[in-house]
């Protein structure tokens, strides 16, 4: 630091290049190598690198759950994963919940049915972590308020409450809830 200028900063370095590999994702059925920021979150490829823009940023913490998306089946925020970390992964967007993009995913035709949303900009982020969460469910995963009683590893009998609590981590601001509901409700076998 220079002495009669206390507030002046040393000079900086330049910046180093930041680390990219090559990763592989099989995105809705359709697999896709590209050269990766290590830094880079899944969400943003999705929506930058490859088009997919039904997950959406909310909050960019984790907290919102506009951004889930399925990894192997199970539901993820896709702002917190790092897409390096995803190498070899399924990867399935709301986009990738019908066949082949022309017939609606079950849930995606409930919520149609249900009027299950309002601004939709959570409702990608919604159909699949319902997705995800009918999956857990017919695993055999409990919730919170799973009784404690239930025998381990069989289905878990989705009532009003066990939707709830297993759909909690996606915000909807428009409070279409009892609706989101219904129309999950709808779709269990």
């Amino acid at each position: 630091m220079d002495s009669q200028h206390p507030s002046a900063a040393p000079a900086s370095r330049p910046a180093e290049a930041a680390p990219h590999s090559e990763t592989t994702l099989r995105v809705d059925g359709k697999p896709h190598t590209l050269t990766v920021d290590h830094r880079r979150v899944l969400l943003d490829l999705l929506r930058e690198d490859l088009g997919l823009v039904g997950a959406k940023k909310g909050c960019d913490h984790g907290q919102c759950g506009a951004c889930t998306v399925l990894v192997d089946g199970r539901r993820v925020n896709s702002c917190l994963q790092l897409a390096v970390a995803l190498d070899g992964s399924e990867i399935t967007t709301v986009e990738g919940l019908g066949t082949d993009g022309e017939e609606l995913h079950p849930l995606q035709r409930s919520f149609l049915e249900r009027d299950a949303f309002q601004c939709g900009y959570c409702t990608p982020g919604q159909i699949c972590s319902a997705v995800g969460a009918l999956a857990e469910a017919a695993s055999g995963h409990p919730s919170h308020v799973t009784d404690p009683a239930a025998p381990s590893g069989e289905p878990v009998p989705l009532d009003r409450a066990e939707i709830r609590e297993r759909m909690s981590g996606n915000l909807c601001r428009c409070g279409a809830y009892p609706r989101i509901a219904d129309a999950i409700e709808d779709v269990i076998p």
